[in-house]
């Protein structure tokens, strides 16, 4: 049945859709009926500036001809088959993903796929825990890993956490987040001071970590985001994860870098935590192998990690577990990323868009923040003149962006922006990556608009 009215559909929504998902933090809730490249289309035919792109899983844009073409060949001939099976697609798409990871890392190791970037996590624990015998990890606050019953544990939302219980357990730290220093210190005049405290878990046992006379700490791995995903798009120091590798590396404690939402390009390298100077153990990966197409990601782990002698046939399953559509739009993320100079590419945009943010900065004065790495952005909005969150300001700017849409050469227009942070009030933007000229001249147009009509209203 097709349903073309709008207030019997809104009706149908309210009484059979669950509200408890994202989407039901929106009042009225908004509809989207096509998407091409940068840009989402409601049923009036407005076209949505997509500086989100779906949560920085469609990297490549949307309707990228090149995934459609593979995974309409896939369709026609093996649409779907039993993990216990083999196809091509899966063994040639691990194959890419290890080569390419030992090619930058010099290091060993083998993919283990999963469906969505938090049953991959779960997996990445399974691993971990495997290995090291417990279940206890460092991550950072202001972590977001999934909503999974063992991903909400390693998330420092505690409403993440209240309905569950898990195995795992985490020890939060606080992220390097030099705008907003949890000790209250300056970089770099701190001389990483944030290190020196996580450092001093280890000199006793009376920090609940270590136990003197094994050497072991309870906590046998760290879980984290090379750039601060929900928490606001935070940038780390250069410094920061060479020196806390050196702790991990003197107490036996894993590696484990989270790169579902900046991995495939977001930051302008293939992984995020290159820009850091560090080697993984394990590297969780999803969102934008399939360009968003298809729910699939997984796990890289070291031989010595997932060697079949230790992680053997049944340790962990999904049924859509490298279903081959998922594997097939992988394959076509690996051609378009050898036909194509990504670090070039998204270097050149980085360029074009914070001057456009700093053009805007110097007008309105709103962001106290702004960082970026590659094509990941993290605005922070605070009170004009001030470094204090204003969510409220951010909330109205989003909220007008989605729906009053403004003429433009005689085509309406509105612009997709989403909030996180600490406190609700960071514009976390991640555009295409094959965002072209004219489209970041129309956001800089846009977001100019938006923001001159909230502030009247302040």
């Amino acid at each position: 049945m097709k349903l073309t009215d709008k207030v019997q559909l809104s009706e149908l929504e309210k009484t059979y859709c669950s509200q408890g998902d994202t989407s039901g933090k929106r009042s009225p809730k908004k509809f989207f009926t096509r998407a091409l490249g940068s840009f989402l289309y409601d049923e009036d035919g407005t076209q949505y500036l997509d500086f989100q792109m779906f949560n920085s899983a469609a990297n490549f844009g949307y309707q990228s001809e090149l995934h459609l073409q593979a995974m309409e060949r896939q369709l026609r001939t093996l649409p779907s088959l039993a993990g216990e099976f083999m196809h091509d697609e899966r063994v040639i798409l691990s194959a890419k993903l290890s080569e390419q990871i030992e090619k930058t890392f010099s290091v060993k190791g083998r993919v283990h796929f999963s469906v969505g970037g938090a049953q991959a996590v779960d997996d990445a624990l399974r691993i971990a825990a495997n290995f090291t015998g417990t279940g206890s990890v460092f991550a950072f606050e202001g972590s977001y890993h999934g909503r999974t019953v063992a991903a909400s544990t390693i998330s420092s939302s505690y409403r993440y956490r209240k309905h569950l219980q898990s195995n795992s357990h985490a020890r939060f730290i606080p992220f390097p987040y030099c705008y907003r220093c949890a000790y209250g210190r300056q970089y770099p005049a701190c001389e990483y001071y944030c290190v020196s405290q996580f450092e001093r878990l280890f000199e006793s046992e009376f920090h609940g970590v270590l136990d003197p006379q094994s050497k072991r700490s309870e906590y046998r791995a760290f879980f984290l985001e090379p750039v601060l995903g929900r928490g606001g798009y935070v940038v780390p120091p250069p410094e920061y994860f060479k020196r806390i590798k050196e702790i991990l590396d003197a107490h036996n404690i894993l590696l484990v870098v989270d790169e579902v939402q900046m991995g495939f390009y977001r930051t302008g390298k293939m992984w995020s935590i290159e820009h850091f100077g560090v080697v993984p153990d394990i590297i969780i990966f999803g969102k934008a192998i399939t360009n968003g197409l298809f729910p699939l990601a997984g796990i890289w782990a070291s031989e010595r990690l997932i060697s079949p002698d230790v992680w053997p046939p049944g340790s962990s399953h999904a049924t859509f577990a490298a279903q081959p559509l998922g594997t097939a739009a992988g394959l076509a993320t690996f051609e378009l990323l050898a036909n194509n100079d990504f670090e070039h590419i998204v270097s050149q945009r980085n360029l074009q868009l914070k001057n456009a943010i700093l053009e805007i900065q110097s007008r309105f004065g709103v962001f106290g923040r702004i960082d970026t790495l590659g094509l990941a952005f993290g605005l922070e909005v605070c009170t004009p003149g001030t470094d204090k969150p204003d969510p409220a300001l951010a909330r109205r700017i989003s909220e007008m962006a989605l729906n009053e849409p403004v003429d433009i050469g005689g085509k309406k227009y509105g612009l997709i922006l989403t909030t996180g942070g600490y406190h609700d009030h960071v514009f976390m933007l991640s555009p295409s990556l094959l965002i072209g000229n004219a489209e970041v001249g129309l956001f800089k147009e846009l977001l100019t608009h938006y923001i001159s009509r909230s502030m009247q209203y302040r």
